[in-house]
């Protein structure tokens, strides 16, 4: 067990530090819990533009956590999939394997998913699931693992997305449960359980999806509260809806259907109803109460689902984090009666951020707009064949970028030197199109200077990754519709990190860290080791630290 040490080296307190709770060195009660809450699409700027609406969760976490405010993803593909197991691992996507939410697999010649696994079987909960999933494309342990492995925890994660779910489990869990792909009920895998777990039956079977059939979502907020007009330019609601409030979760008839289940996806009620089957899971299955500290994972995966439709200058957005800060609120209310007030350490985080809707950009006279992959790839295809000479050269480009090419092709032109620099200058020509990497320049460039190839490296893993990778001009997307992330853009990578618990200071933090630094610093709080993390313990939010950093090595700087 990796031992905690009282800090005494000190140091200059961060700008804006407030300090509350225990003093500096005394004694603490033991983590039982660690909660680890990843809200999708949460913007790092969300944080000042939000939180004077928020009156519970969010607010008591900024008030009594440590929160640090310039915190970054340094890498290129900043996506659910990777950025899910970015924070459970402590590690990057060039070390923990997860490049994109699916990747072209070049021996099959298709798209993989990031979690598929035809070796495992799909379990349902009430409904007819398919597809097998599990974390086989994870090449490190998580955070969980870890606890498992080094405490004997148990491990609960929750998401809408399979890929949250599992990113945040790992190899195995008590409870790792998703929605399924039908929208209709609850699922796992034989990767986690052989048969339905029988708390997760339980809950599920009292508290149907379908009890919030014809609710509606009325604004939360005086009209004077928020900072955006209803109904901005191009959004792109579910169907049933209209741009602007208010929205009823009606379906398309008199009854739940996909229609409702789509919408609700996208609503506030999606994430409450999260907040109180995890509660109830940590009532049931007794998490905080056995010997080690036990792990709770949820990802929040509403406000990505709306934010794609809303985008991030929309009411709707807005409303949805004063829900969520009502939701986190009583799941903290929860866990202070069943595991302790101070006795559980909490920490919440995003996996990417948002791209404003290019169309509101350009009326604000700002630069934007929209790529489009099958367009790339004829002007690609047509480039590649004028200078290189008769062949099919490519076979996919990624909505979120990466260029694959036909196996032998980019060989081709790479031993024409001439033909591939054509190709390559037909790319970066393309409107939207900042810089395009070559495989062989990214794989030795992890610690480059130049910020966009290091966040390409970073991001970058032989067999998975695409042979050119393509970084988008600030405001620029891939979506056709709505908005979408997926680039080195600061709103992509800014997110915030709030930890609040035992042996946690609270303050504003203004330091550079990375959502890698939250599993080494979870490991440390509670007395395991992560020897291959990447990431670093936030040393200066902790009242402890470890007498050493052998299970972490520095973060790149963002």
């Amino acid at each position: 067990m990796l031992a905690l040490a009282v800090d005494l080296a000190g140091g200059a307190a961060p700008l804006g530090h407030r300090v509350a709770g225990q003093a500096e060195g005394s004694a603490s009660p033991p983590v039982k819990l660690v909660v680890v809450l990843i809200v999708d699409q949460m913007r790092a700027d969300y944080v000042d533009r939000f939180r004077g609406d928020w009156t519970r969760g969010l607010k008591r976490l900024l008030d009594q956590g440590a929160w640090f405010s310039r915190a970054a993803y340094p890498y290129l593909n900043t996506v659910t999939c990777a950025g899910h197991a970015t924070v459970s691992t402590g590690a990057f996507p060039r070390t923990h394997g997860i490049v994109q939410n699916g990747w072209y697999d070049r021996e099959t010649g298709r798209q993989v998913t990031c979690t598929e696994d035809p070796n495992v079987q799909p379990i349902g909960y009430g409904v007819r699931p398919v597809g097998g999933d599990s974390s086989r494309w994870l090449l490190l342990p998580t955070f969980a693992d870890e606890m498992r492995t080094q405490r004997g925890a148990r491990v609960v994660t929750l998401s809408l997305k399979s890929r949250s779910a599992i990113m945040l489990a790992g190899r195995a869990g008590d409870a790792v449960t998703w929605l399924s792909a039908s929208l209709d009920g609850w699922q796992t895998s034989s990767a986690f359980s052989p048969a339905p777990v029988a708390a997760v039956q339980q809950f599920v079977s009292a508290f149907p999806i379908a009890a919030d059939y014809g609710k509606t979502w009325a604004p939360l907020l005086p009209a004077s509260r928020y900072l955006d007009p209803d109904a901005g330019e191009n959004e792109d609601p579910p169907r049933g809806w209209a741009a602007s409030f208010p929205h009823v979760l009606k379906g398309a008839g008199n009854s739940p259907d996909d229609v409702f289940r789509a919408q609700w996806e996208q609503s506030p009620f999606a994430d409450a109803y999260l907040g109180r089957f995890a509660a109830a899971l940590v009532e049931s299955l007794q998490l905080g109460r056995h010997e080690g500290p036990d792990v709770l994972g949820i990802g929040f995966s509403s406000p990505d689902i709306l934010g794609h439709s809303f985008g991030p200058r929309s009411r709707e957005v807005q409303d949805m984090y004063a829900h969520l800060d009502d939701t986190i609120g009583t799941l903290l209310d929860r866990l202070d009666v069943l595991v302790g007030r101070n006795q559980y350490v909490v920490a919440l985080t995003s996996d990417h951020g948002v791209a404003t809707i290019p169309e509101q950009l350009r009326r604000s006279g700002q630069k934007g707009g929209r790529v489009s992959a099958a367009t790339l790839r004829d002007t690609l295809e047509r480039a590649a064949q004028a200078a290189g000479g008769p062949g099919t050269y490519i076979a996919r480009v990624g909505a979120a970028n990466e260029v694959y090419f036909e196996p032998g092709m980019y060989d081709r032109l790479r031993a024409r030197p001439a033909a591939l620099n054509v190709v390559i200058k037909q790319l970066e020509a393309q409107p939207g199109i900042a810089r395009v990497f070559r495989r062989e320049e990214v794989r030795d460039a992890a610690a480059s200077h130049d910020v966009l190839l290091r966040a390409a490296a970073l991001s970058y893993v032989p067999q998975r990754s695409g042979d050119l990778l393509l970084a988008m001009e600030p405001g620029w997307t891939f979506a056709g519709i709505g908005t979408t992330h997926g680039s080195a853009n600061l709103y992509d990578q800014q997110v915030p990190i709030i930890l609040m618990g035992p042996n946690v200071k609270a303050g504003e933090y203004r330091e550079a860290a990375t959502p890698a630094d939250i599993a080494p610093t979870l490991a440390a709080l509670s007395g395991i080791a992560m020897p291959r993390a990447e990431g670093h313990v936030l040393r200066s939010a902790l009242t402890t630290a470890p007498r050493s950093q052998s299970h972490g090595q520095s973060s790149p700087t963002p």
